[in-house]
This record gives C-alpha cells, sequence and structure tokens, in this order.
C-alpha cells in the first residue's frame, strides 16, 4: 500500500480562532472542511511543503521558524494510507484568502466538530482544544 505524506497546518489568529478550508467542488471530499497544507513533494521538508502549499492555497508567507509541530493523524483509505503531520502557526504575512476559490471560515477550538470534515482530520481536534483551551 502506498504512503502518502500530507503536511497541514491549523493557522491561530491574534483571537485564538483556527483557519478552515472547505474543499472545492470537483477535488475529492469536496465540501468538507479541513486544514490547509498538501502533500509533500520530492525532496521537501514537511515545513517547505507547508510554506509552499500555504501560499499556493492562501496567498500568505510563512517562514520556517513560525511552524511548531503538534501531533500527526494516519488514516488508512481505500488505497493508501495517510500519514499527516499537524503543525500551528501563529505568525505570517498577508491576510488569508481561499486563492483557490475554496471558502475559508475562522473557527473556536471547540466549534471545530460542528464542521464537517474528512475522517483522517478528526483525530487532530483534541490536540488543538487541548492546547487552546487548557
Amino acid at each position: 500500500m502506498k504512503t502518502l505524506i500530507v503536511a497541514a497546518c491549523s493557522l491561530i489568529d491574534a483571537d485564538g480562532r483556527i483557519l478552515l478550508s472547505q474543499r472545492p467542488e470537483g477535488k475529492s471530499l469536496a465540501g468538507l472542511w479541513e486544514f490547509p497544507g498538501g502533500k509533500q513533494e520530492s525532496g521537501e521538508t514537511l515545513e517547505d511543503t507547508l510554506i509552499r502549499e500555504l501560499h499556493e492555497e492562501l496567498a500568505i508567507t510563512v517562514k520556517k521558524e513560525c511552524l511548531a509541530p503538534l501531533t500527526f493523524a494516519s488514516h488508512v483509505y481505500e488505497d493508501f494510507y495517510l500519514l499527516m503531520p499537524l503543525y500551528v502557526c501563529r505568525r505570517w504575512s498577508g491576510t488569508p484568502k481561499g486563492a483557490e476559490g475554496q471558502n475559508l471560515a475562522w473557527v473556536r477550538a471547540n466549534k471545530l466538530r460542528t464542521y464537517k470534515m474528512p475522517e483522517a482530520d478528526e483525530p487532530l481536534i483534541p490536540h488543538l482544544i487541548d492546547l487552546l483551551l487548557m
């Protein structure tokens, strides 16, 4: 079974809210909400992946030193195994916008479960709640 590494980022604003992105029509799992990020490309570190993906998806600039690893999730799909490290970022340049036409929402940690997310993202929620509500 193929392993797919997808780096995800929890952008946290000054009010302690987390940015979610809605998967656009035409993509797998369209309509579901997720943490921004994407597939690691050959030769990239996880931080490089996030810096590239956050720029492409949200039109923001993130520095490597502003990315802090928090936890990871793993999930077996029918045709691949997903390994998804989750980073936290509280500093970036620019205002996040759906550069690929996707909807965005700033959400309190205790409201994350009200957004329909892919199964693989759900185990990440308690870690964010612990981080932000403790």
